[in-house]
């Protein structure tokens, strides 16, 4: 979203914004994951938020390398993950009620 007049700085900061937005969420999200898990099935859910992050990461880098243009690469990239958290939570949302 950022203007590409920015540079290499428009491009890094949000980055780095991000990573630590990932990494503070990340720890928080798994470890109220993990606790609500009994102890014969940790390993189970372990393995599948792992999953999930991977999936997301091969997605991201899928998308990212079929543009030869930064900026459109970063849109489509974080375009497709948006669709696919509103998919998501749609599936959760379903599985609720």
């Amino acid at each position: 979203m950022m203007p590409t007049a920015l540079g290499v700085p428009g491009y890094i900061g949000p980055i780095v914004v991000l990573t630590v937005s990932y990494a503070l969420f990340q720890t928080a999200n798994n470890t109220s994951v993990m606790a609500e898990v009994a102890a014969d099935q940790r390993g189970v859910i372990s393995g599948l938020l792992n999953l999930s992050r991977n999936l997301g990461l091969i997605t991201g880098g899928a998308v990212f390398s079929r543009f030869e243009d930064l900026a459109t690469g970063m849109r489509a990239t974080f375009g497709v993950a948006a669709l696919l958290i509103f998919a998501a939570l749609a599936i959760a949302a379903g599985r609720k009620g």
